[in-house]
């Protein structure tokens, strides 16, 4: 608070108060500038006008005569005779015709030969008139008996002789002068135009100041500028300083805010200022922010190589839309971490299922062992040791070598069997070396084999199976794996468009033959998250059959580069 103890002025107050002052400043210099122009104007017309009288006065023959005549004689007539003489008469008439506020005749010493003023008559003149005894025509403004005026002097010359300058003797001067009072007067009628043209232009200078305070306060949302030098801070250290992709679109539809997390997400520059339907950002994104879009609902997407959680929101400041702010959220980790989670729940899950038969073989053993079949406790053993102690629902399991391929597979035997569908290994399946990358792996695998389970449950085929082939092969970065994976489904619907299957977000959740994402449910990431896993190492997840109804269903197949190496015996 002031020192006062009241509250100070806001920006948009004080900005009002000072255009107004500037305004009404502008209005008053302009006022007196214009008249003073016009009274410079209307002096000089009364000089010229005073010029052109006196030349009239000072041409005339009688005058020059007499003027002449009156300065031959030794000294000066008395004022009685001067007041009824001819230049007096003169004199008086031209000042009577024109208003003048005096028409004075001098003789060569400047004495008052004409005066209005009779009591002046004989008296040398009030103001210098030696330029016009010199011969030379001067125009004036000063104050003399009669009060200020503005007027000119001319010389008098003898008869005879010419009226220029230098031309012939001079006897005498014209002094002409018209009241500055009367000019003032002028000025005064001239002036309402004025004091109407500034009162409008001070009048509109009011109306523009109030627009702009409103307009300025509809622009800051009625902040000062305190106020938003503090939120330009807040949103910088807010925006940059936080791993959530933020972006904000304005309500004429552009990009207005794009802080860095959300480049880095998206793999795209500072897209600030373009328009946001033309930015080149996943549909899925833009379609958050349609009209007919659910405010504040997730979705799922694939920017990249990311995985993306994005939810949009309307802002609005007391009524006004300001448009969208959408967030963005990396859930790529928490993706692989999921599908590594379900593995070892599906193992979990598998491990479960097998644990009576495991207490049975136990039991046999043991009562074997209690009757004294000792033979046969030894040939149940070498059974178990040929066959393993858990039995996985997987047909010709035993053409996998690797214990994480049987491990995973074996559980994901476990979980198809328990929906009715039947799990094989294709007898082309040869797998030398040994996964080193258990986590793509488990992602593409796990997605094929999830989808392929789904549509093989959701098929008409009397018969539900699922088949996979597995072959790897060496190289010089690491062995690749190669995955086919076909089922007994109606395969892809609608005749099957094979690229549309991996387009984000597509998904048959609701009942056909191909789900987006396995048993997570039709988020349409499933295919996509695994082609671009594939892709990011080198390889690819493509379509090698649409399959038809009533199966066989589709074929998938994966490669994936550098996820083996060499079995060392």
């Amino acid at each position: 608070m002031s020192p006062a103890g009241r509250l100070p002025l806001r920006f948009s107050t004080q900005t009002l108060l000072l255009q107004l002052g500037v305004v009404l400043l502008v209005v008053l210099l302009s006022g007196a500038v214009h008249a003073w122009l016009t009274f410079e104007r209307l002096g000089r017309e009364a000089e010229n006008q005073a010029l052109t009288l006196a030349r009239t006065v000072a041409s005339d023959p009688s005058v020059r005569a007499n003027v002449q005549a009156i300065s031959r004689q030794p000294g000066t007539p008395p004022p009685a005779q001067l007041k009824a003489g001819p230049l007096m008469a003169v004199a008086e008439g031209a000042r009577a015709r024109t208003g003048a506020l005096f028409v004075v005749i001098t003789d060569e010493t400047g004495l008052r030969l004409a005066h209005p003023d009779a009591d002046r008559l004989g008296e040398r003149v009030s103001t210098d008139p030696s330029e016009a005894l010199a011969g030379r025509e001067v125009t004036t403004r000063n104050t003399g008996t009669l009060g200020p005026s503005a007027g000119a002097k001319v010389p008098v010359f003898a008869p005879g002789s010419g009226s220029g300058s230098g031309s012939g003797a001079v006897v005498g001067e014209v002094s002409v002068g018209y009241s500055t009072e009367s000019i003032g007067q002028s000025l005064a009628r001239d002036i309402v135009p004025i004091v109407l043209t500034a009162a409008g232009s001070l009048a509109a200078g009011v109306l523009a100041s109030f627009l702009l305070r409103r307009r300025l306060q509809r622009l800051t949302l009625g902040l000062e500028p305190e106020e938003i030098g503090a939120l330009v801070h807040d949103q910088v250290a807010v925006l940059e300083g936080v791993d959530e992709g933020v972006v904000g679109i304005s309500a004429d539809g552009r990009i207005s805010v794009f802080n860095a997390a959300a480049q880095r997400l998206l793999g795209q520059p500072d897209l600030s200022g373009q328009l946001w339907q033309d930015a080149p950002v996943p549909a899925r994104l833009r379609a958050l922010t349609l009209p007919d879009a659910r405010e504040g609902e997730a979705a799922e997407l694939v920017a990249g190589e990311q995985v993306l959680v994005a939810s949009a929101r309307k802002a609005l400041h007391r009524r006004e839309d300001l448009g969208w702010v959408v967030m963005l959220r990396d859930r790529t980790e928490l993706q692989h971490l999921t599908r590594q989670l379900d593995a070892v729940g599906t193992m979990s899950t598998a491990l479960r299922a097998q644990r009576h038969e495991f207490a049975n073989q136990l039991h046999t053993i043991a009562g074997f062992m209690s009757i004294g079949q000792h033979q046969q406790a030894r040939n149940y053993l070498e059974r178990l040791a040929a066959t393993g102690p858990l039995k996985f629902p997987v047909d010709q399991a035993e053409l996998l070598q690797d214990p994480y391929l049987q491990a995973f597979i074996g559980a994901k035997g476990v979980e198809a069997d328990e929906r009715g569908v039947s799990l094989r290994i294709g007898p082309e399946t040869l797998v030398r070396g040994q996964v080193t990358e258990p986590q793509d792996v488990t992602t593409v695998l796990g997605n094929l084999i999830d989808n392929a389970v789904n549509a093989a449950v959701a098929g008409t085929a009397a018969e539900r199976w699922v088949e996979l082939e597995l072959l790897d092969n060496e190289g010089d970065g690491g062995g690749t794996l190669h995955v086919v994976v076909a089922d007994s489904g109606d395969g892809l619907p609608d005749g099957g468009n094979p690229e549309a299957v991996f387009a984000e977000g597509f998904t048959t959740a609701a009942g056909s033959a191909l789900q987006g994402q396995g048993r997570a449910g039709g988020q349409g990431l499933g295919l996509a998250l695994a082609r671009q896993l594939a892709r990011r190492r080198g390889g690819d997840v493509t379509v090698l059959e649409p399959g038809n109804a009533g199966g066989p269903g589709a074929v998938f197949m994966a490669t994936l580069p550098g996820t083996t190496t060499a079995r060392k015996d």
